[in-house]
């Protein structure tokens, strides 16, 4: 009841809100010819919650739409600021309201008006500490101003009259100098007064002499507030050159007028008054340290424009402002450097202290680290400037420098910054030595310079490739290598002063060794050079260390299988022209004898992956080099390989490049494997470590997929469908009862019973109590010698059907022919046909390497895919009706095709191991290639599988001899008819499957059909389609009519009359009531089909573990069928089969 009381208040809450919006809404709307006369009533206040959600639309952009004029509701925003019965907190949200959408709300001067009024009516309403506080006041000043400047653009008339009633009731409550109570109230009218300054320059300066004498009053912590409005007024007087006196106080402060500059936006200078001027800024740098940090940032901004306009000696600035240099805030060392930036002549002489704090400041760990980081990016750009004016003047900052190492526990971006200050001595360093400079050489040692930096990240030679530290190490590689030569094309630099440096030769020794002790280094090395090569102005740099490694990496090598991890760095000394391959190629041969040497039965795929590489590498020589450098020495390494390599590929390969060595010209060849490289790509693992990063052709992954490929490439099947199945039945997800059917529950695990040994020696199986106790209690039943035998007889047998969870199932195999359209396919390849001849075959296009993947919905297990290495296709004049698939019953025939078609097609075979026997839908998805090397992709047409493709013969166990097997049919027939039966003796017996694991359990079901249909069609229509799964027949016309055929054979022949040898006949078990007269109804159905000629006794096997049974009772003019099965979803299937099996 509380819940629902608080449900319609909130309802009628809502409601009453929403009346109200509406109220207002409607006083927006102009008045129609009905309301003319009469006057519209007074917009209702809102309360706190409706104006709440007013903000809320207005914010979520839907506010607006609603509002035909939002004059009304500014009226309600002022008169709501005003009311004593509203929150404070809401009146502040209202006034960012207004601000927010000040563009919307003041489209007129007359509103603003209204608006600065109600401010003037707050600012002079006393202080009462709940309604009117100085926060009220404060955030009103602030939005008052802001909408002011924000919508002055579009109030063309009136903004002067409006700005001076502004300016003049801020400058009322500044005017009180030194009065505690409300200091930080006018501290904001100042900032108010500032901003309006910025915004109309020149706007103050009439009352300048009464600001600076405001400075000079206040005491209080809002002094700093006066100064900063005080030096924007100098500041816009300096910028507009305005002819003003600052000591000038004879226009009184209140009424305040608009500037005649201001006014007619001109600038009437008759030349500043350079005295008064400077007499206000020296007044104003005697108050920095009253100021704050970021106060400090704003008073500078502006006094450094005005001492550079008015000529002020720097010394002034430097006296009183250097010193801030030794603060720890980084705000006021950004202000001394901003200072020092413009009086770079003034500060001559303090390089080295400015240097010194900054480096001091680095390395005091107390500090923040942002700061610490930001004072090296100060003293980098601090030092190139310097740089860039005088070189002389960076020796003591160098001297400094040299012994400004990285500390070990530094932050490793701090030592990424600290190494970078290191290379940038190495370049000052280098520049000074260019240029002679005396005493350049005994400065610093350059190579211990870098060697001692790099102690800070030694880490790097044992962590993994692609940690941080190994970033920052060739990082600093990068830097120091190429510091004295910039990227400019006007750079002095010289190739020979590089390579002579000590730097060049200690690095390229330092990669050396590195790749010697750990080679897990070597693509970040390979990396390093790929970076130098793809610069164009470092291009040789990489080429000379290449020449380096070529000469002192590759003699120093061990030869063992780690080898493998120089193989990237070989291939770039491969791909350069300029090294030449005979150290490379010795060395690869070397390797192939140590394959060839340690290769054992414990080697697996090392030798097929490393052997490999080894030819991807000297594919590499064959493209870049010529074949006169290189036919000596890759012809022995080549044969060697050819001959003894224990690889069976390998040997090929290398025998196909040793033939394309000697027997085709170098340019050629070059562009042969240049062609194979764009057509087969290389798929390179991305660990260095694995045997299969190999360099062998592989296909490229660049497919070209068509939509419409099913139009000239088709999939048909051998044998068409009698049924053509569009849906089939699966309840296995939608069965959540727990008592589900024995079908439904499939396969599953022997339950384990506990053995135990009895006394007199004799094994028996003994069920705890426990477990007996909550056993399921199954009904008595007498089990006779028959019951036995049938019992026995369904082991056996379900003994020798798989279990496909442990095992592989029974296989379903549908053939299928694989064809394509001539023209259509040249078409979508883009291919004229007019030039072609297509009834020629050696004009016909062709496919090759085919790979069929298929896939499906249905629980057909994994489908594996058919490959066809080759298919020519159709000529013009081949065409073959597709099936027509808007039929559901089609025909029952064979389609065989031509001979002579036959070469225009190729054989599929989809193997499918079904988990349970439904009708589905197989998709196909090609991957070929076109005879132009394209690589082709799409989806064909999908082949449908139908309930018949399910039908398998029985499976016979081995101990059966072959005479015996018609006999073994006829007997498993009825004693599966018998378990089927409603009458079942099984019980809830279960079955144990190959395998040993898996038990199955037998839950039949019945059903008939009548078929109205001549005996004769019947009995051929079952030769031609189930004569493989007929068992036994019966009845002497029957019997005659089928011998006298020669299709069915081996199977159980009964002459005596169909009533005596039917199954059904056969049913015994416990005496039961019937609750119709069913041997009337027998006997009706008899007459009706008038003489019953005999019977088919049909067995189908349904995989993976079902089974499929028909009695056809075979009459002169109809023949009923019987139906059992042990998995009842399959008669869905079947009424649809019979029809279209003997009815079409």
């Amino acid at each position: 009841m509380l819940r629902s009381h608080w449900i319609w208040n909130d309802a009628s809450r809502n409601a009453e809100n929403m009346h109200n919006l509406i109220s207002i809404v409607k006083t927006c709307e102009p008045p129609n010819e009905m309301a003319a006369t009469a006057t519209a009533p007074p917009s209702k206040p809102l309360t706190a919650q409706e104006w709440e959600t007013l903000i809320e639309e207005f914010q979520c952009g839907g506010g607006n739409h609603k509002w035909n004029s939002l004059e009304p509701l500014v009226d309600l925003l002022l008169s709501s600021l005003l009311r004593k019965d509203f929150p404070l907190s809401l009146k502040l949200q209202l006034l960012l309201f207004l601000d927010e959408f000040s563009l919307s709300f003041f489209s007129n001067h007359h509103l603003l008006h209204r608006f600065i009024d109600s401010f003037k009516t707050v600012l002079h309403a006393p202080l009462d500490a709940v309604h009117i506080t100085p926060a009220f006041k404060e955030q009103f000043m602030v939005s008052v101003t802001s909408v002011l400047i924000c919508v002055s653009e579009n109030l063309d008339d009136d903004v002067e009259v409006l700005t001076e009633t502004l300016v003049e009731l801020l400058l009322t409550v500044i005017n009180r100098p030194n009065f505690g109570s409300d200091r930080h109230t006018r501290g904001i009218a100042c900032e108010c007064l500032r901003e309006l300054e910025r915004w109309r320059p020149g706007l103050l300066s009439d009352v300048v002499g009464h600001l600076w004498s405001l400075c000079q009053n206040e005491r209080t912590h809002a002094s700093q507030c006066y100064l900063l409005l005080f030096t924007s007024v100098i500041h816009s007087i300096v910028a507009r050159k305005l002819a003003v006196s600052v000591l000038n106080t004879t226009v009184p402060i209140v009424p305040f007028n608009v500037p005649r500059c201001v006014k007619e936006d001109s600038d009437l200078s008759l030349g500043l008054n350079q005295k008064e001027l400077r007499r206000a800024l020296a007044f104003l740098l005697e108050w920095p340290q009253v100021m704050s940090p970021c106060g400090m940032m704003e008073f500078m901004r502006m006094i450094i424009p005005v001492a550079a306009a008015l000529e002020l000696q720097p010394s002034m600035l430097k006296v009183q402002l250097f010193g801030m240099i030794h603060s720890y805030d980084p705000v006021l060392c950004h202000v001394v450097l901003s200072m020092y930036l413009h009086f770079l002549d003034a500060f001559d002489g303090q390089e080295g202290e400015v240097s010194h704090r900054l480096l001091l400041i680095s390395r005091e760990s107390q500090h923040y680290l942002v700061f610490r980081l930001l004072a090296i990016h100060w003293f980098l750009g601090f030092n190139r400037l310097i740089f860039s004016k005088n070189v002389e003047k960076t020796r003591p900052i160098i001297e400094a420098c040299s012994t400004f190492y990285p500390a070990l526990f530094d932050p490793l971006a701090l030592k990424a910054l600290k190494l970078d200050l290191l290379a940038f001595s190495s370049v000052c360093v280098n520049v000074m030595r260019m240029k002679g400079n005396s005493g350049s050489d005994e400065l610093v040692d350059l190579v211990k310079l870098f060697e001692d930096g790099l102690v800070c990240v030694s880490s790097f030679k044992w962590l993994p490739p692609g940690s941080t530290e190994i970033a920052v190490a060739f990082r600093t590689f990068h830097k120091f290598l190429i510091a004295s030569s910039s990227h400019s094309d006007n750079d002095s630099s010289t190739t020979r002063n590089l390579l002579d440096s000590m730097i060049f030769r200690t690095l390229q020794e330092m990669l050396v060794n590195m790749m010697l002790e750990s080679r897990r280094l070597v693509p970040v090395v390979v990396a390093f050079v790929d970076r130098l090569l793809s610069c164009q102005k470092h291009t040789w740099l990489g080429e000379c260390l290449l020449q380096k490694f070529d000469e002192h990496l590759l003699p120093k090598v061990r030869m063992d299988y780690k080898l493998v991890y120089c193989f990237p760095m070989f291939d770039r000394i491969a791909e350069n022209q300029t090294i030449p391959p005979r150290g490379l190629l010795e060395l690869l041969t070397n390797f192939m004898i140590f394959l060839v040497e340690k290769h054992g039965p414990d080697a697996g795929m090392r030798s097929w992956s490393q052997g490999s590489r080894v030819l991807g590498i000297c594919r590499t020589m064959l493209m870049h080099h010529h074949s006169s450098r290189l036919f000596l020495r890759l012809s022995r390494l080549l044969a060697f390989t050819c001959l003894c390599f224990p690889d069976l590929e390998v040997r090929d390969n290398s025998r196909i490049y040793l033939r394309m060595l000697v027997c085709i010209p170098g340019k050629k060849l070059r562009d042969i494997l240049s062609l194979g490289g764009m057509i087969l790509g290389t798929s390179p693992s991305s660990h260095p470590t694995s045997f299969f990063n190999v360099q062998s052709p592989r296909p490229s992954q660049k497919f070209k997929t068509f939509k419409n490929l099913s139009s000239c490439i088709h999939l048909e099947r051998l044998t068409p469908l009698i049924v053509k199945q569009f849906w089939s039945l699966s309840l296995s997800n939608l069965v959540v009862s727990s008592s589900k059917p024995a079908y439904l529950e499939g396969i599953r695990d022997v339950a384990p019973v506990e053995e135990k040994e009895i006394s007199d020696g004799s094994d028996a199986q003994v069920i705890p109590e426990t477990e007996r106790i909550s056993q399921p209690q199954e009904p008595l039943r007498v089990m006779d010698s028959r019951v036995a035998e049938i019992l026995n007889t369904l082991r056996k047998y379900f003994s020798c059907i798989p279990d496909f969870r442990y095992m592989p199932g029974l296989k379903v195999r549908i053939s299928c022919s694989l064809r394509f359209e001539s023209s259509t396919f040249n078409r979508i390849l883009g291919i004229d046909n007019a030039d072609m001849s297509l009834e020629e075959i050696d004009a016909l296009p062709a496919i090759y390497a085919t790979v069929l993947n298929f896939s499906s919905s249905a629980p057909y297990g994994s489908i594996p895919s058919y490959r066809i290495p080759f298919l020519i296709g159709e000529p013009r004049n081949k065409d073959h009706a597709s099936q027509d698939v808007s039929l559901s019953i089609v025909p029952v025939g064979v389609g065989n095709y031509p001979m002579e078609e036959e070469k225009y097609r190729a054989n599929v075979m989809i193997d499918l191991e079904p988990r349970e026997p439904t009708p589905g839908i197989v998709d196909v998805h090609i991957e070929t290639n076109a005879e132009n090397g394209q690589i082709i992709q799409g989806q064909l047409q999908g082949i449908t599988v139908g309930i018949e493709d399910m039908f398998l013969k029985a499976i016979v166990p081995s101990d059966v001899l072959e005479a015996e097997i018609p006999r073994y049919y006829f007997d498993l027939f009825a004693t599966l008819w018998e378990a089927c039966g409603s009458s079942s003796s099984t019980g809830r017996e279960t079955f144990q499957l190959k395998g040993g694991k898996g038990v199955a359990a037998i839950s039949g079901t019945q059903s008939v059909k009548l078929l109205d249909i001549p005996a004769t069609s019947l009995i051929q229509a079952t030769e031609r389609n189930l004569a493989r799964f007929v068992v036994g027949v019966s009845g002497e016309p029957l019997v005659d009519a089928v011998w006298e055929g020669g299709i069915i054979q081996n199977v159980i022949w009964e002459d005596a009359s169909p009533a005596a040898t039917s199954v059904i006949n056969h049913d015994t078990g416990p005496l039961r009531l019937t609750y119709n007269d069913e041997e009337h109804e027998k006997g009706a159905i008899s007459n009706s089909r008038k003489r019953n000629l005999g019977c088919f006794l049909v067995l189908i096997f349904l995989p993976p573990r079902f089974h499929l049974l028909f009695q056809m009772e075979v009459g002169e003019v109809s023949t009923l069928v019987r139906i059992r099965t042990d998995h009842w979803p399959s008669l869905a299937y079947i009424d649809d089969y019979l029809e279209a099996l003997y009815l079409s």
